[in-house]
């Protein structure tokens, strides 16, 4: 099962773009990886569609597996980034982007989660979440084993089918106006229909 979080990055770049004061944004990547970048990527793209000056810091844990498990990084990683006037980090960085979501709370800045809903952690200083969601996809295969219509090989999800998102439920839905969410809902309708497109740095 692979997910397009370029779509989901684009999305939460435009609410992170559209919400900040400073025009800055942060990045906080976990393992310095194509699959991190694509989210990097997405990410900018959607900032820059909405405010073509904003300016995007991006820092990465590391290069090997413990980059996903550096929280004291993930924050120092972040405070740096605030005190160059990031006020929204987008944190794809596993455990060590917790580090972000305190450096968030500490200093009064907005973080935006990422894969599972992460608005709950620190409410109030969670922007949105960029979701994948597994839960759609394996069901979806699931059914279509019952129904006896699954085929093997590779299944991509997207914002098409459900597959990515981002999260807004009582713990954010206070940061984000409604005119903010109806031009991003109107963003991915247009990447749906292939009117926008991200670019997938994987596909590089």
């Amino acid at each position: 099962l692979i997910f397009k979080e370029h779509e989901g990055s684009y999305l939460v770049g435009m609410i992170a773009a559209r919400t900040s004061k400073t025009g800055v944004l942060g990045f906080v990547g976990g393992m310095d990886i194509p699959l991190i970048h694509k989210f990097e990527t997405g990410y900018e793209e959607g900032a820059r569609a909405v405010n073509p000056n904003v300016r995007v810091i991006q820092n990465y844990v590391g290069v090997t597996d413990a980059a996903w498990n550096n929280p004291g990084k993930g924050k120092e990683l972040s405070v740096a980034q605030i005190g160059k006037g990031a006020d929204v980090i987008f944190a794809a960085a596993g455990n060590s982007g917790l580090g972000a979501f305190d450096a968030a709370e500490q200093y009064d800045k907005l973080v935006i989660g990422v894969d599972s809903n992460q608005n709950w952690v620190k409410p109030g200083h969670v922007l949105t979440s960029m979701v994948k969601r597994v839960d759609n996809a394996v069901f979806q295969i699931v059914r279509d084993r019952v129904n006896g219509q699954f085929k093997g090989g590779i299944h991509v999800y997207g914002l098409d089918n459900e597959g990515i998102g981002y999260a807004v439920d009582q713990y954010n839905e206070k940061l984000i106006p409604q005119p903010v969410i109806q031009e991003v809902e109107a963003a991915k309708q247009k990447i749906i229909r292939g009117e926008i497109k991200v670019t997938d740095a994987m596909a590089k």
